[in-house]
């Protein structure tokens, strides 16, 4: 996770705990004159409301501003992951073990830079964690450091 991602992600925490929320993902882009910062939230139980929504960007907003992350001016985006999921942690991968998942990565495999199928398992592998997709026919052992991003598909 890149350096911004991972102190946003730090500070955000202990702030989403406290309504009963984790985060998920968090992105943050530099755009010409500003950051975007979007933070995907969740509740394991019940899901988010907007009311959660606009709980988590006043008080993130409040922490991000004491410090100074992302150094600049910045916008502040709080969401659901949405039905087509983004899957970032360990923990995501596991829980939704068994469903349809369209997977983005850095480098072809077998040809391909885009997968779509079925999220066999996720497991340690020789030289770090593994997704064990099955796109048809075929199954596919992919490095999780071969991953630009991961979402569950919406059926």
């Amino acid at each position: 996770m890149p350096f911004y991602e991972d102190q946003i992600w730090q500070l955000a925490e202990p702030v989403l705990a406290a309504w009963g929320l984790e985060p998920i993902l968090v992105e943050c882009l530099k755009m010409k004159s500003r950051w975007v910062v979007r933070v995907y939230i969740d509740r394991e139980e019940g899901g988010v409301s907007l009311e959660d929504c606009t709980w988590v960007s006043n008080q993130l907003g409040d922490v991000l501003d004491v410090h100074d992350l992302p150094p600049g001016p910045y916008t502040l985006e709080v969401s659901s992951p949405g039905l087509d999921r983004p899957l970032h942690r360990d923990c995501d991968f596991l829980k939704y073990r068994g469903s349809e998942i369209n997977l983005r990565l850095t480098e072809k495999i077998s040809g391909r830079k885009h997968l779509t199928g079925e999220l066999v398992d996720y497991e340690d592998g020789e030289s770090g964690k593994v997704i064990v997709l099955r796109d048809g026919g075929e199954v596919f052992r992919i490095p999780r450091a071969a991953m630009a991003k991961a979402n569950l598909v919406y059926k």
